[in-house]
C-alpha cells in the first residue's frame, strides 16, 4: 500500500539578495514517518522548515499539507490545520508557569471545558516527564527543560505534523534517552520532522533522513543509506559538524 503523503514542497526556494538560502527543494514527507534533516552549518535546514510552518514567506515554490496549496497561509493558519513547531531559540512564555504554558497551547487547539483543558494539559506534561515542574516558573527550568516544555506545547496542540529543530540541544545523556522513547510514542500519533545535530539520534531514531547543504537536498533515503553516502560523509558526517 503506497504511502500517503502528508506534506509536500514543489521547487521551494528562499533568496536574501543574492544569497541563496534554499534552492528548488523537492520534498515529500508520508504520513506516520520520523524524518531526520541534517546537514552542516548554514545548510539552510532552519529557513526550509520556517518556511513549512510559516513563519517566513518563500520566494518562489508551492507547500502543500494533506493536499492543500498553503504556501500563503500564515503560520497560525497553518497550527489550526495540524503543523505545531519548536525552534532552536526557545520561545517559551518565561514568566508564566509551565503548566500556564502548556495550557495556552491547547487552549489554541481544544474547545471545550476546563476539566478538558486540564486533561490534555497534564498529560502533555506527563508525556515529556514534566508534571513534577507545573507549578514552576518557567524561566527558571533548566534550559534543557525548556526545550522539553516546547515539545509539551506542541504535544498539546495535538498535531498531525510536529517540527523539531535541534530539540535535543541542552539535554543530558539520560534526557536524550527518554526524549528518543518519547518520540518513538509521539510517532504512533503524529508525523515527526525532526532537525538534529545529534547523529546518534538521528541514526536511532529517522525512519528516512533528508541531507541539505547549501540549501539543496543531496541525498535522502534510510539511516544506514545515508551512513554509506559518499557525498554525505564530504559535505557532513565526515565534517567538523558530525
Amino acid at each position: 500500500m503506497a504511502a500517503v503523503t502528508l506534506l509536500s514542497t514543489r521547487a521551494v526556494s528562499k533568496t536574501y539578495g543574492g544569497l541563496k538560502a534554499v534552492q528548488n527543494v523537492d520534498f515529500i514527507l508520508p504520513k506516520g514517518e520520523i524524518r531526520a534533516l541534517i546537514g552542516p552549518n548554514g545548510a539552510g535546514k532552519t529557513t526550509f522548515v520556517s518556511m513549512l510552518c510559516g513563519r517566513i514567506p518563500v520566494t518562489s515554490g508551492v507547500i502543500e499539507f494533506e493536499g492543500t496549496d498553503v504556501t500563503a497561509l500564515p503560520d497560525h493558519k497553518r497550527i489550526s490545520l495540524g503543523i505545531a513547531y519548536t525552534f532552536q531559540i526557545t520561545s517559551i512564555f518565561a514568566n508564566l508557569t509551565v503548566y500556564e504554558n502548556v495550557a495556552l497551547a491547547v487552549q489554541r487547539h481544544h474547545v471545550g471545558s476546563d476539566k478538558n483543558l486540564k486533561i490534555q494539559t497534564k498529560i502533555a506534561l506527563a508525556r515529556v516527564g514534566l508534571h513534577p515542574f507545573s507549578d514552576q516558573t518557567a524561566g527558571d527550568l533548566a534550559y534543557g527543560h525548556q526545550r522539553l516544555l516546547e515539545i509539551a506545547m506542541g504535544l498539546g496542540q495535538t498535531p498531525k505534523l510536529l517540527i523539531l529543530d535541534e530539540p535535543t540541544q541542552g539535554l543530558s545523556d539520560g534526557e536524550i534517552d527518554a526524549f528518543k522513547t518519547l518520540i518513538r510514542d509521539v510517532a504512533q500519533t503524529t508525523t515527526v520532522l525532526l532537525i538534529e545535530h545529534n547523529i546518534d539520534v538521528v541514526m536511532s531514531l529517522a525512519d528516512q533522513i533528508t541531507v541539505l547543504n547549501f540549501g539543496e537536498i543531496i541525498a535522502e533515503g534510510t539511516p544506514a543509506q545515508i551512513h554509506a553516502n559518499a557525498a554525505v560523509q564530504t559535505a557532513y558526517l565526515g565534517g567538523d559538524d558530525a
